[in-house]
């Protein structure tokens, strides 16, 4: 590994995949490019350590041994990484710093709030990855932890998806809307239509939670709440395909 490799690494520019297979098909994917494994070292020799390990040494990639307690600290999650860790770079990742710093902000972004399901959250960045959204604000609280069920329920798509680190919703929300952005709810009583949306000026769509909705406070920053006209007395749709629904619309207006 390069000492520009070791410069580009940060949190917020990738992922930590842990557990044995995981890691094993992530440093077998061409595609990917790998910053790091750790491995804790009471691991025992053999089996798909050794092929983790002779594959990460096929490919160059710096292989560090830490004790058990430090690769917890690594994996997050001491009790199913299985001793394995590995640091994926995703160049779709930013922290919303970057992204408001920049001198080309984006024009369609949707952000998630309160969804708990992993299987809905990676299903929704696999939709937003496929219409082409700008970004997907994804807070470190709130939401579904970024971890094996979403990249799996992704598709592998997460690892190539503009992910939009952010601390909460509603803080990220706040600072769109002091750059610039409107704000748009979905909203299943709304009044407003999705497919009225205007795409003239930049817009971040609101995903809300499964159980709830839309939080209180995040409502209080709308400029505006939007629905899915429905026929034959459907009443709402599940988040994802709301969320595939919203993602392909946004591309559409703002072309």
């Amino acid at each position: 590994m390069t000492e520009d490799s070791k410069r580009r690494w940060h949190p917020s520019a990738g992922l930590t995949l842990f557990g044995r297979k995981p890691a094993l098909e992530a440093l077998m994917d061409p595609l990917l490019e790998i910053h790091c494994l750790h491995l804790a070292n009471s691991n025992r020799s053999g089996g798909i350590i050794t092929q983790i390990m002779t594959e990460a040494e096929r490919r160059g990639v710096e292989t560090r041994f830490h004790d058990r307690q430090a690769l917890s600290r690594i994996s997050k999650n001491g009790r199913q990484d299985q001793g394995v860790a590995l640091d994926v770079i995703c160049p779709g990742f930013q922290a919303l710093d970057a992204v408001l710093a920049s001198s080309t902000l984006p024009r369609s972004l949707l952000a998630l709030d309160g969804i708990t399901n992993p299987q809905n959250v990676g299903m929704i960045i696999r939709s937003a990855v496929a219409a082409g959204i700008d970004g997907v604000l994804y807070p470190q609280r709130g939401i579904a932890s970024l971890g094996p069920l979403v990249i799996k329920a992704s598709a592998g798509t997460i690892f190539r998806a503009p992910i939009i680190r952010c601390d909460t919703t509603l803080s990220a929300l706040s600072s769109l809307k002091a750059s610039g952005f409107h704000v748009a709810i979905l909203d299943a009583h709304a009044t407003g239509s999705l497919y009225d949306l205007d795409g003239g000026t930049p817009t971040v769509c609101v995903l809300g939670g499964e159980s709830h909705g839309i939080s209180t406070d995040v409502r209080g920053l709308a400029d505006a709440a939007l629905g899915i006209p429905m026929a034959n007395g459907v009443e709402s749709l599940n988040v994802a395909v709301t969320g595939a629904l919203v993602a392909f619309q946004m591309v559409r207006s703002v072309k």
